[in-house]
């Protein structure tokens, strides 16, 4: 019965509060002493549960000076327990106040009146110059060193490493905090102790750093996607953390060490409560809000840093300066260890513990890639890089039809996105795929090559209406590894060709302005694969054998503006049925195959009658490349903003455009555009009509030399072998192509054309506000900022 007194206490004095209209004075210790030292809060959730929004908001509206003697009388115990040590009599009282800051913080954010209460100075220090050297710091800069110091407080939140006597507590002012890391790994050899009453302090004092640093969250985005100030942040990463390089290692070393499965005894998850992995959960959380700070020199809090040249995140410095293998295969095993943890299959089902953070975890892969260049080509100069693959594509595959998802599908989309730039990965993508993982997509026998292509066919055939401008973007991924790619199977190769029929079609092709950009895509990967790994793909080859009107209905598009209109699709059961009937299947038909493969002379097309010189060849791969690029050089990555879904676990938050880099001057061919893809079909397909000047623009660009060529000399070849030797099954036929060879006969190979991710403020805006959605949308319990008037993005409840 004690602690549902101690709550009905604490409640009592809470009500007291906020409806007095006398303000409580700051020296009333008895007073806040019930608050501070009450016995009521005997975890994280009690805070929201016993104070409500609508009491400290009638606080904060009602009673402003009540609410600030509040905030000052919870610092004040913060700074005072670390100045001495935290013994043990003090522990309640610090938790006390981090909570009730916890709960109160979002709340004073939301206020623009209140927003610089903790910069301000404090009452009775008005008079007092901000620039003299004796003046006290603001509320926030000792609320933030209080709470970095005891962050590695003896017996609070770390062991003890040398022990002093009862009446001499070590100072926390001059305590060495590189003794004290939390966990081995990155710039840390020693592994020390830790207990679950350590984890709780660590996990809850860094939920309210989290707390501080969510300021952004209320501030509405600038127009031209310069970064909003946030003094918290400034601070925290700026020179004035002396525990800056401790805290970093601390908090990437327990995320990387962390292994959710531990001895693998089959349901102990279920036995025993893992205390642990909310403080893993919020120190990757805190890590991803920390990399992506940008120190602005506009800030107050850092004037004297501005005028030195000084300005820089410590965090992020640090983790572009770890360089060491043993570290980077740390940081990575960790990171896919945990990514793969969810994909796990047992004989017992849910017999094993599964974790929830992959967004947190590839937030922070694409920050250590962004930031730490070493880091990047570590992961791609080995197979670890597919142990990343499998979980993005898994997500990927997963997400694709929830409209509440689109964002984790954009970042997973960027990531592979900047992997594809990079030639490892491409020849990374030879493995074969041994390791099943459940996915809704066709059993195939091949590498990891075709389960990115099998995927992509899915999210692009079957994927939500939203992820539309994501199209360009996925194939500028199987662009910038079809070079690399040996050998294909079958059903890969049969959804390439797919997509090559599904999108030539002219309904689409003329649909709006940018659909033509997917052709020269498409056309770039066959003739990659066509000109660079011929040898090893007998199956794409036969997949554009047999698909050769598409190429020649593409060679001869008409111009005429009457027979360019897109006709509406149909959606009689009679067209449905007929087009299943026209679509071919993706393995193929044995026998269907091979013998559509046998025409009439009458009925075949005209080929061009002899092979291009090599300056024309070069020419007009030019031209194409100059195509592509111009389709590249401005990809999509979203339409408008959306919403976010509080039950599910990625927000669908608005999403820019995503520059894209060719290697080659051939991008400038086509304008880039700094819109998004999205915005661009969704305002001109509506009035939208193909002219014939439209048309002709880049008809002539069309890259088709390579595939024409190589159907000009394999068709009749094939023809004659089936019909003089009866031949009706596609295996035979799969086996003249792979002894075949085009040496001397092709144009002059292209230069292979790489388009690079690159980031521009806009995408640097998009991704802040995905990544304060999903901190927020993970942060339900407690619920830290719901049912605050948020700025940053738009909730909506369902």
């Amino acid at each position: 019965m004690g602690g549902v007194e101690s709550k009905q206490a604490f409640r009592g004095t809470v009500l007291q509060l906020t409806g007095r209209t006398v303000a409580v004075a700051a020296s009333e210790d008895s007073f806040w002493d019930q608050i501070f030292q009450t016995k009521g809060l005997t975890g994280p959730q009690d805070a929201f549960t016993l104070v409500t929004a609508q009491e400290i908001r009638s606080l904060r509206d009602d009673s402003p000076t009540n609410l600030a003697t509040l905030c000052y009388k919870a610092v004040e115990h913060l700074v005072r327990s670390a100045a001495s040590g935290c013994p043990l009599a003090k522990h309640n009282t610090v938790l006390n106040c981090v909570r009730l800051l916890t709960r109160v913080l979002p709340y004073i954010f939301e206020d623009p009146e209140w927003r610089g209460f903790f910069w301000s100075a404090l009452p009775g220090q008005q008079d007092t110059s901000a620039a003299a050297p004796d003046s006290p710091p603001p509320l926030a800069q000792s609320l933030l060193g209080a709470a970095l110091d005891l962050l590695f407080c003896p017996d609070f939140t770390v062991m003890t490493v040398k022990k002093s006597g009862p009446d001499t507590p070590e100072d926390l002012s001059n305590v060495d905090s590189c003794e004290y890391i939390w966990e081995a790994g990155v710039g840390f050899a020693l592994s020390p102790g830790t207990t679950s009453y350590l984890d709780g302090h660590r996990a809850e004092l860094l939920r309210l750093l989290l707390t501080c640093f969510s300021e952004t969250m209320y501030m509405p985005s600038t127009s031209d996607g310069e970064p909003v100030v946030n003094q918290w942040l400034d601070y925290f990463c700026s020179s004035h953390n002396r525990h800056a390089l401790p805290l970093f290692t601390s908090l990437l070393n327990t995320v990387c060490a962390y292994d959710p499965v531990g001895f693998g005894v089959p349901y102990y998850h279920a036995m025993v409560q893992d205390k642990h992995e909310p403080l893993v959960e919020v120190s990757a959380q805190l890590l991803c809000a920390i990399l992506d700070a940008e120190i602005t020199p506009n800030s107050r809090t850092l004037a004297v840093e501005a005028e030195e040249g000084q300005l820089e995140n410590l965090f992020c410095n640090y983790m572009s300066r770890i360089h060491r293998d043993e570290d980077f295969a740390f940081v990575l095993r960790g990171i896919s260890r945990l990514l793969n943890n969810p994909l796990l299959q047992t004989y017992l089902p849910g017999s094993c513990k599964k974790v929830a953070m992959h967004q947190e975890l590839l937030i922070l892969f694409w920050k250590m890639c962004d930031l730490n260049k070493k880091f990047l080509y570590f992961v791609l100069k080995s197979s670890d890089v597919l142990d990343m693959l499998v979980p993005i594509l898994y997500h990927l595959n997963d997400s694709r039809s929830d409209a509440s998802r689109v964002g984790l599908m954009h970042i997973c989309v960027f990531i592979l996105l900047l992997l594809s730039g990079e030639r490892n990965f491409g020849v990374r993508l030879n493995k074969p795929y041994q390791v099943r993982v459940p996915m809704d997509i066709p059993v195939f026998t091949g590498n990891h090559g075709d389960l990115l292509v099998l995927v992509f066919h899915k999210v692009i055939t079957t994927g939500h209406q939203r992820l539309t401008p994501l199209f360009d973007c996925l194939l500028t991924i199987v662009v910038n590894v079809s070079p690399y790619l040996k050998s294909l199977s079958m059903v890969s190769s049969a959804k390439l060709g797919h997509l090559m029929e599904a999108f030539s079609t002219p309904w689409y092709m003329f649909a709006n302005a940018t659909n033509h950009h997917l052709i020269f895509f498409l056309l770039e990967i066959f003739n990659n694969i066509i000109q660079y790994q011929f040898d090893g793909n007998a199956n794409l080859i036969y997949q554009i054998i047999r698909r050769r009107d598409v190429f020649h209905k593409l060679a001869n598009i008409p111009t005429d503006p009457n027979a360019v209109r897109p006709q509406p699709k149909k959606k009689s059961k009679q067209s449905a049925a007929s087009k299943g009937a026209s679509t071919p299947s993706a393995a193929g038909s044995p026998a269907s195959g091979a013998k559509s493969l046998v025409h009439s002379e009458q009925t075949r097309q005209e080929l061009p009658s002899g092979p291009a010189t090599s300056a024309e060849a070069s020419s007009e791969a030019a031209g194409g490349d100059s195509g592509g690029g111009g389709a590249g050089s401005s990809t999509g990555t979203g339409g408008g903003g959306g919403g976010m879904r509080l039950e599910q676990a990625a927000a669908a938050l608005p999403t820019p455009s995503t520059a894209v880099t060719t290697g080659s001057a051939a991008a400038a061919a086509d304008e880039a555009s700094d819109v998004g893809e999205g915005e661009i079909a969704s305002a001109r397909s509506a009035d939208f009509v193909a002219t014939q000047e439209w048309i002709e623009s880049w008809k002539e660009k069309l890259p088709l030399q390579t595939v024409l060529r190589l159907l000009q000399v394999l068709v009749p070849q094939v023809e004659k072998i089936c019909i003089d030797k009866g031949l009706t099954d596609e295996m035979e036929i799969l086996k003249f192509l792979q002894h075949g060879t085009l040496v001397g006969l092709l144009p002059v190979p292209h230069p292979i054309l790489i388009r690079k991710y690159q980031a521009n403020s806009g995408t640097n805006q998009w991704f802040r506000t995905y990544m304060w959605g999903v901190l927020y949308l993970r942060n339900m319990s407690p619920p830290i900022w719901y049912d605050t008037e948020v700025k940053l993005f738009e909730v909506q409840r369902v």
